[in-house]
């Protein structure tokens, strides 16, 4: 009679079984291996690469050899005004549109959450704008802000208010910029928010309306403090991609008046594509992804101390 297996002697086992009984930490390890090398292809090299090269005097168009100048090239930044500008720029298109669309967001995810009888057009319609691609969001509204043929010209004019010529000034310039940023980005912060809401039980707000409570005070007791962690997370995406702006301001004025209205990846892209400085312009995106680290950083931190 055969005996079973786990009662055999295990020096009578095959040498390659011992790979079959793992520990739970090598398991793991076995699982996660596959992920973490597409994230070290995808993420870690590029990023790794991005810092090396940012210690080079590297530019295609002077046809010289890399030549190694360590912190030179962010030391070129201190003197350079349209570091400052464009960076400026980036923080406060930030300021204004995460803000801006977090407040916009919150209202079309309440609204989409109220009880209609019929949902799905009012969803639908947070999704137009969050699938619109970014470029294709700045020329829609480059036209609609046209000094002679846009939309909002036209709606003003009718109201009695004389035109304004949009992107020959720089303030209304940044305006039309953040306000088209704030359209296309708060139905991402919308979605995130209905996602959230969609997990509040209804029976804390039956209970709130048994004790008294009106809609406003349920708000700022009951929704809004479970809302908190998909805040904290839509901020968190919304941020990064604030300080990464490029597209819209792109394509409807192309940094312009001047410089006034360009960020900090126009000015990459300037540096890389156009310059070729590939030196100089792989040492401002180290910036910009430091940037984004440090921001993310702060949130995380926000939440651990609310755990």
């Amino acid at each position: 009679m055969t005996m079973p297996i786990s009662e055999r002697d295990e020096t009578h086992l095959p040498k390659w079984t011992k790979w079959l009984d793992l520990s739970d930490r090598a398991l793991a390890v076995l699982l996660l291996a596959p992920a973490a090398l597409l994230l070290s292809l995808i993420i870690v090299y590029p990023v790794a690469r991005l810092i090396y090269t940012s210690f080079f005097s590297l530019s295609l168009t002077s046809g010289l050899p890399a030549e190694f100048i360590g912190l030179e090239n962010f030391a070129l930044m201190i003197d350079d005004p349209v570091f400052w500008e464009t960076l400026w720029n980036t923080v406060l298109i930030t300021i204004i549109t995460v803000p801006g669309a977090l407040i916009v967001g919150m209202a079309l995810a309440l609204l989409a959450n109220l009880p209609f009888a019929t949902q799905w057009p009012v969803r639908l319609s947070l999704l137009i704008p969050w699938a619109l691609p970014l470029s294709f969001a700045g020329l829609i509204f480059a036209w609609f802000f046209h000094s002679q043929y846009g939309v909002v010209n036209d709606v003003l004019v009718r109201l009695g208010f004389e035109g304004i010529i949009w992107f020959n000034s720089p303030n209304w310039a940044f305006a039309a910029i953040c306000l088209t940023i704030i359209w296309k980005t708060s139905s991402f912060m919308a979605l995130m928010i209905l996602a959230g809401l969609q997990t509040i039980p209804r029976s804390l707000y039956e209970a709130a309306d048994v004790d008294g409570a009106g809609r406003i005070r349920q708000f700022f007791e009951i929704t809004l403090p479970l809302l908190k962690p998909s805040i904290v997370v839509a901020l968190i995406f919304r941020t990064i991609t604030a300080l990464q702006t490029f597209d819209i301001p792109f394509m409807m004025t192309a940094g312009g008046p001047g410089t006034s209205t360009a960020t900090l990846a126009m000015y990459i892209h300037q540096n890389t594509v156009s310059f070729l400085d590939l030196g100089y312009g792989s040492a401002l995106a180290v910036v910009m992804f430091a940037l984004s680290m440090a921001v993310t950083a702060v949130y995380l931190r926000i939440i651990r101390a609310k755990d």
